[in-house]
């Protein structure tokens, strides 16, 4: 199935973020909705309660010291009449009465001595006597009739009566049903367009994505060259499309270099082992002109130089795909030159080559000690195997707070022109060289793997000169004088 094949908008990952953070945002504008509402129906009903506690006093007021006589219901109910006229944007019912405010003042004995208000009153004092006990704060009072309840306030007189006055809520449920109405309306609108723009946003990101995955879908063994698609954007998708650029990078940089080492591996190793497999038909066939001794030493030298020549092919193939295994100690690479020209010193003392050691005593580096003994031993093979006789090889050694360096220098023909800058390329040699062009490959390899550099030239009077670079990420720096030592002098 190709990797193009559009999936459903309801599977997709797109959609399911744009579900989770619309559902989360969703739910966070609910709760400062419901925050909202509860400040706002509780500062109402404050409201309410003020008002209704101050009127209801000076009803109260009013009718204690208004005289008990044949004016006392028209004063008292003209001051109700009054208060009930004060009540900010109320709504009035099709009739002309007022059913927003109620004045209702009760006897002692629980009769109905005075009323203000739309009906006659006996509803509103059936509904407070049957609440059977009467608080100091004002309370709601579902009254048969209304369908709206009425929030009241009352006070008691001495004479034993009390006032109550009571105030509809149905403004203050309107208010409230239109803000619940118009913020349902906002929420949806703020819901659907944030979730449209998640969703948008969202799909276009991943639409990078899916190219990069279906870039890195066509990418095969025989594709290593495609590369996924980057943009201008510096974000994470971009950064992940360079890291797998970086990657594959590496990946056909070794494929690259498994193939080189296979091939030349298969081409370089036909001839020794077509002479080891000579030097045995000889001696199975019993036809020897020397001991059988002889040839068996002669196919084991052979077997070793081949062995050393797997290994180092195969360390030089490593290196050059970043894949070489370090194991990193502190080493003194003044105490192993010193070892390693101890160990040569009969090699060159017979071909007559002179080693002059120009050192600045100990140098500490953080390297693999086994490589690097390999890398001075494959310095020291290269000058006894291409320097002619009666030659001085110099070796100097310095050392910074940061790196180590190490020159090697000689007097003889140096390299040749068809070499060129590819010194330091896999199987690439001189026209008189025997070796196989893996030494100064494997010396270049060992020292980036460190990461250190390799350099190398023609000295302007004649002879060659390498230069090599070690970084030294060590805790301790070892202070010495400088000393200059001479080696087969």
């Amino acid at each position: 199935m190709s990797s193009k094949t559009v999936k459903p908008v309801m599977r997709s990952a797109a959609w399911r973020i744009s579900l989770w953070a619309t559902l989360a945002f969703a739910i966070g504008i609910m709760l400062v909705f419901v925050m909202l509402h509860r400040f706002v129906a509780n500062d109402i009903q404050r409201r309410s309660d003020a008002w209704l506690t101050g009127e209801v006093a000076v009803l109260g007021d009013v009718a204690g010291r208004t005289p008990k006589d044949h004016l006392y219901g028209r004063v008292v109910r003209e001051v109700a009449e009054l208060a009930s006229r004060e009540v900010p944007n109320k709504l009035r019912s099709n009739s002309n009465e007022n059913d927003s405010v109620f004045f209702l003042q009760a006897g002692d004995d629980g009769t109905l001595k005075l009323w203000v208000g739309a009906g006659d009153g006996l509803p509103n004092l059936a509904s407070i006597r049957a609440r059977k006990f009467i608080s100091d704060v004002p309370y709601d009072l579902n009254v048969q009739g209304f369908n709206h309840p009425f929030r009241v306030a009352s006070v008691r007189l001495d004479d034993g009566s009390h006032i109550y006055l009571g105030l509809s809520e149905r403004d203050e449920l309107r208010v409230l049903n239109n803000l619940r109405f118009r913020f349902f309306c906002f929420w949806l609108l703020i819901v659907l367009l944030g979730s449209a723009i998640v969703f948008f946003v969202t799909r276009r990101m991943l639409g990078h994505v899916r190219e990069i995955t279906e870039a890195a879908s066509r990418i095969g063994q025989s594709d290593l060259s495609s590369r996924v698609p980057t943009s201008k954007r510096n974000d994470e998708v971009e950064h992940l499309a360079l890291t797998l650029n970086h990657m594959l990078d590496r990946i056909e940089s070794s494929v690259h270099q498994l193939h080189t080492t296979t091939e030349s591996l298969a081409h370089d190793l036909r001839s020794p082992l077509t002479a080891i497999r000579g030097k045995l038909e000889i001696l199975l066939s019993g036809d020897l002109k020397v001991e059988p001794s002889e040839q068996i030493v002669s196919v084991i030298d052979e077997l070793d130089r081949l062995s050393e020549f797997l290994n180092t092919s195969l360390d030089v193939a490593e290196g050059n795909a970043d894949a070489l295994r370090l194991s990193r100690t502190n080493v003194d690479l003044d105490e192993l030159v010193r070892i390693m020209i101890d160990l040569y010193e009969p090699s060159l003392s017979e071909k007559g080559l002179r080693v002059n050691l120009r050192s600045a005593g100990p140098v500490i580096v953080l390297a693999d000690a086994a490589l690097l003994h390999r890398v001075i031993a494959n310095l020291l093979d290269n000058e006894l195997n291409h320097v002619p006789a009666s030659c001085t090889v110099s070796i100097t050694l310095a050392a910074t707070e940061d790196a180590a360096t190490l020159v090697l220098e000689d007097d003889g023909p140096g390299f040749s022109s068809e070499i060129g800058l590819q010194v330091f390329k896999q199987r690439v040699k001189g026209r008189d060289s025997k070796g196989h062009g893996l030494g100064l490959a494997f010396v270049e390899a060992v020292v980036r793997a460190h990461g250190g550099s390799v350099t190398a030239s023609n000295r302007p009077n004649g002879g060659a000169s390498l230069s090599i670079t070690w970084p030294r990420d060590i805790e301790e720096k070892i202070d010495a004088s400088h000393s200059l030592t001479l080696v087969n002098g």
